[in-house]
């Protein structure tokens, strides 16, 4: 083959493996080649383009800190054309890492933090006590406002999928904001064919990848010119001036409006496939059909896509069969839309969902959703409205209010801790804690999220035995819907679910998984994983809270058990759930409980009020631990569903 036929063949090799991230970041093809070949060769030229340029800045000079840094400048004499193919640089990344393990690392690595502190300027600060631990502090403080990020959709698994954040190298972290910026950067993720070895024999061919940013001109630029990129690119008003709060000072938020915005029915179908309606009156003429009447006779045929279904259902009255066809009952964990279908077609047949009960099940509908209550005003205390649901703000589309309500409740002295959540992941995935503002808007950048007022004082539980403290913790209940509308009919599973962290609570060490977490399942802390049922549970409750009732507690989490489903069938579809008479479903409800200091009493000591709080709404939860505590768990919750006979020693009507 020839040396140019190879190359052709090795660059249309490169397209397919990158045309759509390169059409995606929007890097003008007429680049591609250039990439091609210094991606091929590893080649780092910008040093030969670019200078560095060190400027004293005054005190009183109007520039944000985070725009203090060393800056570049062309230095070519002919300067750099835009229609010059050539004009794409690769620039290295510094440091690649996952913000929960950045403390550790900058404590654990020497000459990373020494890079680290040499790039931001932090080390001949002679600003704290000199300690690798307040140098660590202050990087990860400053860390923000230089670390950007990047995510492989097309990744194996949710994990590889996360987010993946990095720091560039000295020329990629001297490029300046500039609202008319002279060039753009875009992450890029380069995957190289590398061959094994020739005595390995016929074995596939290995995938390796590297991560550059590509760094090219969007117009002219002099000679001497300071090159510069937009920190805020595509962005336009209020969320752009949030976004570059890290580099920009802007003191005006403080004044603006922190209510939450009303969303209109587009939001609550937007990322959705639209699921159909059941044909109500259709429905209601089959009601006494001899077909649907002897189908709706036992033993019921249920299809299950859940294994703990299949094997703990052992009433007689039900029958596990293999297909969807034949089956009376569908059980599923992938999602269903076509209930509109299912209405016309097979009227006999139940299915273990509703439609658009989402608005509950993902986490920025939720607390929408929940907030129909009171309305979505938050009350001059700056708490929360209703008590039971923490104050949440979408970044996506109201990170501006959430950024004058952080600046408000600052003024006032108040707790600012933070917890950031991926709107539909769960395990804690790409879940963070933190009191830092530009920590949270450059979160936004990674995907969408609610940040969500982090409980600062949880009831906690006391493990002084094996983990020499005293713990967070969070109760899941299992919540059955019967019935959504004309009138709601909801249960719930009296026998709760526990889950621990493993180490003692405390406001600090916000990075550390065991201290503020409870899903142990998942993870290395697995080995310290406390399992209780909730009978053990009440017992040891009396003896920690003597002075609080656990009767008394589950009355104020039932009671907002039966708000929060209210106001999921308040609205109509798409914005509530619909009324469907062949859907039941089961979800699970994670909730924690705030010890809120109430008034002083007589004896001028002050009590407190132990109120829930609700994390979270699940869609199909695992709940193989419920299977194992308590083996008639399906057996009880099925008789409920679809044979109308209610187990009172474990469900309780809402």
């Amino acid at each position: 083959m020839s040396k140019m036929k190879e190359d052709v063949d090795d660059y249309e090799y490169f397209l397919r493996l990158h045309r759509n991230q390169l059409v995606a970041s929007q890097v003008p093809e007429k680049y591609w080649r250039t990439v091609f070949s210094k991606t091929n060769a590893q080649i780092l030229d910008a040093g030969l383009v670019f200078t560095l340029l060190r400027i004293d800045y005054d005190d009183d000079d109007d520039i944000g800190d985070g725009q203090r840094r060393p800056v570049f400048q062309v230095m070519t004499s002919e300067g750099i054309r835009a229609d010059d193919p050539a004009h794409i640089y690769l620039v290295d990344h510094a440091w690649t890492f996952r913000p929960e393990f950045a403390r550790r690392q900058l404590l654990a690595v020497d000459k990373l933090r020494e890079r680290m502190a040499a790039l931001m300027g932090l080390q001949d600060d002679d600003d704290g006590d000199g300690s690798k631990e307040t140098l660590v502090r202050r990087l990860y403080a400053e860390l923000w406002r230089y670390a950007n990020c990047y995510s492989i959709e097309n990744a194996d698994s949710v994990e590889e999928r996360m987010p993946v954040w990095y720091v560039m190298d000295e020329l990629g972290c001297g490029i300046g904001h500039s609202d008319d910026a002279n060039f753009r950067m875009v992450p890029f993720i380069c995957s190289n064919s590398v061959d094994d070895d020739d005595d390995a024999g016929d074995e596939p061919t290995k995938s390796a990848a590297t991560a550059y940013s590509l760094l090219f001109p969007v117009r002219d630029v002099e000679c001497g010119e300071q090159v510069t990129r937009d920190y805020a690119e595509g962005l336009v008003g209020d969320a752009r001036d949030v976004c570059l709060l890290p580099w920009v000072a802007n003191d005006t938020f403080v004044d603006r409006d922190h209510q939450h915005r009303q969303l209109d029915p587009d939001y609550f179908l937007g990322g959705h496939v639209k699921e159909t309606l059941p044909m109500l009156s259709e429905r209601a003429s089959h009601d006494d059909d001899d077909v649907v009447s002897s189908r709706r006779k036992a033993p019921h045929r249920v299809y299950t896509e859940y294994e703990y279904v299949a094997k703990y259902l052992t009433d007689e009255r039900f029958e596990i069969v293999g297909s969807v066809d034949e089956a009376d009952i569908l059980w599923m964990t992938t999602h269903f839309k076509h209930f509109e279908e299912l209405s016309l077609t097979a009227p006999w047949k139940f299915v273990n969902q509703f439609p658009f009960e989402y608005v509950l099940t993902i986490k920025d509908l939720l607390p929408v959703t929940c907030r129909r209550m009171v309305g979505d005003h938050i009350v001059e205390d700056l708490s929360g409205s209703p008590s039971w649901l923490p104050v949440t703000y979408n970044l996506k589309v109201e990170i501006d209010r959430f950024v004058s309500y952080y600046k408000k409740r600052e003024a006032a002295g108040l707790d600012n801790h933070w917890i950031i959540k991926p709107f539909n992941l769960a395990r804690g995935l790409d879940t963070h804690i933190t009191d830092d503002l530009n920590f949270i808007i450059r979160l936004r950048s990674s995907g969408a999220k609610i940040v969500q007022k982090y409980i600062e004082r949880p009831v906690l539980f006391d493990r002084q035995q094996d983990v020499g403290g005293r713990v967070k913790f969070d109760i899941r209940y299992v919540v059955l819907l019967k019935k959504s509308r004309n009138p709601l009919e909801a249960y719930v599973y009296s026998k709760f679910f526990l889950r621990f962290a493993n180490r003692p609570f405390a406001l600090d060490n916000l990075d550390v998984y065991e201290q503020h977490f409870t899903v142990m399942n998942y993870t290395e802390g697995g080995a310290h994983l406390k399992h209780m049922l909730c009978e053990e549970f009440k017992l040891e409750w009396a003896k920690q809270y003597p002075e609080q009732p656990w009767s008394e507690i589950e009355k104020r989490i039932f009671a907002m058990l039966r708000e929060v489903f209210e106001c999921a069938t308040m609205e109509p579809p798409p914005c509530g759930i619909s009324e469907s008479p062949q859907s039941r479903a089961l979800y699970a409800a994670d909730i924690m409980l705030v010890d809120v200091p109430s008034e002083k009493t007589t004896t001028t000591r002050l009590s407190s009020h132990f109120q829930p709080q609700l994390l979270e709404i699940n869609w199909t939860p695992d709940c193989k631990r419920a299977c194992e505590y308590y083996p008639d768990f399906y057996n009880d919750i099925f008789r409920l569903l679809f044979l109308d006979i209610e187990n009172e020693a474990v469900l309780r009507k809402l």
